[in-house]
């Protein structure tokens, strides 16, 4: 019994002893992240809402943003360690050690970040531009370090790794989305009728760009019908919807003209 009881009181004095060495510390480190975390966040904001005032495109302004929140951050975490006396000469060797076997691990990932940098820095495209790159495209929605968000008409959010864009044909149409089609007419019809009355269908559809302004012109002469091209812009959120629009009033448009669509036509003749 007499040794249970020394137990506890030994015990207890070890706890009263760590509280009394280690407990101001303790909230003093507290104190320090606490106010750190909200000293980092205000100056990330004021950088960004700085940045954005001078008219810096968004996402730059967001990477200088983070970039100074995480460096306040690291040197707050380095300030909190010191209260407990602890050294970060050994971790930081003990990191540099870990980086350089673990290069060939993370080749893909650290890619991911380098391409990341290098397309915020040199800005090939920016939040709210239309790009295509490795056989999909959408509206950019976010870029980050490790990877550029892109968002379509259906509202899907499409993930691309940023070492997949670096060193890729990439084509960026800015707000809007070419549509490119092909009609057929007659021989025997006016091209000119023709191609007055497809620009006053596409003139009908709100949505359609002006600027730049539709094409409709002779693309080919076919074996049967006079092939008419057709290009115009319209924007990305709502191509589908509004390409669909238009096709109906250029068909209707050609109708109200007497033009008909031509289509392949063959003769058949039965010899006896």
């Amino acid at each position: 019994m007499e040794n249970d009881i020394q137990a506890i009181q030994k015990a207890g004095e070890v706890v009263s002893e760590f509280v009394i060495n280690y407990g101001f510390q303790f909230i003093g480190a507290l104190i320090i992240i606490v106010l750190g975390w909200k000293i980092a966040q205000w100056i990330g904001e004021l950088i960004f809402k700085l940045c954005v005032r001078t008219d810096m495109d968004v996402t730059l302004a967001k990477f200088f943003g983070g970039l100074a929140k995480s460096i306040i951050l690291v040197f707050v975490g380095i300030i909190a360690l010191g209260k407990f006396g602890i050294s970060m000469t050994p971790f930081i060797a003990a990191l540099g050690a870990l980086a350089f076997g673990s290069t060939f691990a993370l080749q893909g990932p650290l890619s991911n970040y380098g391409a990341g940098l290098n397309i915020i820095l040199s800005r090939p495209f920016v939040v709210g531009d239309t790009i295509r790159v490795q056989g999909v495209t959408g509206i950019v929605e976010e870029i980050k370090l490790a990877q550029t968000e892109l968002i379509n008409e259906d509202g899907e959010i499409i993930t691309i790794p940023n070492k997949c864009i670096i060193g890729e044909v990439l084509v960026n149409s800015h707000l809007n989305l070419i549509a490119e089609k092909e009609i057929g007419i007659a021989y025997d019809v006016d091209p000119e009728i023709a191609i007055k009355a497809i620009h006053a269908g596409i003139a009908k559809i709100e949505g359609v760009a002006s600027d730049p302004k539709p094409l409709v012109g002779i693309d080919n002469f076919g074996s049967s019908s006079i092939q008419l091209g057709i290009r115009y812009w319209i924007p990305t959120a709502r191509y589908f919807e509004l390409m669909y629009e238009t096709n109906n009033e250029i068909l209707k448009s050609l109708n109200d003209a007497s033009i008909e669509v031509a289509c392949p036509k063959q003769i058949v003749q039965i010899a006896k």
